[in-house]
């Protein structure tokens, strides 16, 4: 079940990379779903920082670190949780299940998984040109607290 890619963020920077395909994200390692919804996550987080603050870069910075930290991407998956499809929860749970080797010593190991979930869901999302469910599913993700 593969997704028209038109008119999304995913294609647009696809396309100015030159590439008109995308793998099946459904066929991908849920690791490599989560490394690329990091960074889809931290861009949201950066987004919504900017776009609601006058801070300076240093003070952004720090903002967000909190809010990408393990502790806070899990408290933000149980924000959404209640939200999500079953195919959602499926690709949530193949992240979360991943073998990822080790655990920053910050951060509980219930968390890192969560964390991961969260970010192979979102990296799904971004590849699957599915903006609107992952715009949907961010602003919930983010609207509970003060940024």
């Amino acid at each position: 079940m593969e997704k028209e890619q038109k008119n999304s963020i995913t294609a647009d920077v696809l396309g100015a990379l030159g590439r008109d395909k995308v793998k099946n994200p459904r066929l991908l390692n849920p690791l490599v779903l989560a490394y690329v919804g990091d960074t889809v996550y931290d861009l949201f987080v950066r987004s919504y920082l900017v776009s609601s603050s006058d801070a300076g870069v240093h003070s952004l910075h720090l903002r967000a670190a909190k809010k990408v930290c393990a502790a806070a991407q899990a408290a933000a998956f149980r924000r959404i949780e209640n939200m999500l499809t079953e195919d959602e929860l499926t690709i949530y749970k193949r992240g979360r299940n991943s073998h990822m080797g080790s655990v920053p010593k910050h951060a509980s190991i219930v968390d890192y998984r969560t964390a991961t979930g969260l970010e192979t869901l979102v990296g799904f999302l971004y590849l699957c040109g599915d903006d609107e469910r992952l715009e949907l599913l961010m602003g919930a993700a983010l609207c509970e607290e003060e940024i």
